[in-house]
């Protein structure tokens, strides 16, 4: 039995507001919410103008939606922080599953109180012709159960990371959260195309010089970070698509400052 349950009809409610933010996600946010909705204190959904049937399922499932429109991924996460009426902040996105494991360790560190202020959690790819992460799978970590009185989401409109205070004390944790991040190799073209303006425009707004040589070796270099580092390779055929895609997005986004600095140049003639 999971500790979760203190009998098979008698869940655990934890004081952790769960929280996730959503736009068309009616395919993936069903699994977001069924991995926490029966062990948090709540499910705050924070949509930015679904047109699907995001809204209506998020509810159905028993979460409260609420709209927000886009400001960036921060202040998104910041506005979801804001909505929470517990302290203990658990952030999901709409394409990732808490593992149980990951649940049962979340409600054991409850079970006796939590022995710091941040726990550091990694997401780990799984991709639309798999059930679970492979053992070798790529993961990040992120700071992702927290007490918002010692970290909050960043404001950048590019960057969801929490920042914490400079006392926060910051465990990882060794279970996982599956990360269902490419639904298919369409919709991962028309993300990096949409991110990297984002980049772009942030890039630019701080005022930061790319160089122009980038546009040589940002390619090759990238596609041997995810081939290699990343071990893609142990995905055969599709680990060749993997590294390319990641290697295309990172040179997108230095061809389209470099044609931004282009373009600047030019109006000052």
């Amino acid at each position: 039995m999971s500790v979760c349950m203190q009998n098979s009809n008698d869940k655990i409610s934890l004081p952790v507001s769960a929280f996730i933010i959503t736009l068309n996600e009616e395919d993936r946010i069903e699994k977001a919410i069924l991995s926490v909705i029966d062990w948090v204190d709540e499910v705050i959904v924070v949509d930015s103008g679904s047109t699907d049937n995001t809204t209506a399922l998020a509810e159905a499932l028993g979460a409260k939606v609420h709209f927000n429109a886009w400001p960036g991924y921060g202040r998104q996460k910041r506005f979801g922080e804001d909505l929470c009426r517990n302290d203990w902040l658990l952030n999901i996105d709409a394409d990732e599953e808490v593992t149980p494991e990951l649940r049962d360790k979340i409600c054991s560190i409850f079970k006796i109180g939590p022995d710091v202020d941040i726990y550091k959690i990694e997401i780990l790819d799984v991709f639309a012709h798999e059930d679970k992460p492979k053992k070798w799978a790529y993961g990040y970590w992120q700071y992702r159960l927290y007490n918002r009185n010692k970290g909050r989401f960043s404001e950048s409109t590019v960057h969801d990371t929490v920042r914490p205070e400079k006392d926060a004390t910051i465990k990882k944790l060794d279970e996982k959260i599956a990360h269902y991040s490419i639904r298919s190799v369409q919709w991962a073209v028309e993300k990096m195309n949409r991110y990297s303006d984002m980049q772009r425009d942030d890039i630019v707004a701080k005022g930061r010089h790319i160089s122009r040589w980038r546009l040589v070796y940002e390619f090759p270099l990238s596609f041997l970070k995810s081939y290699i580092l990343r071990r893609s390779y142990r995905y055969g055929f599709w680990g060749l698509v993997l590294a390319h895609n990641y290697a295309f997005s990172r040179f997108l986004r230095i061809a389209k400052i470099y044609e931004h600095q282009l373009l600047s140049d030019a109006k000052k003639k």
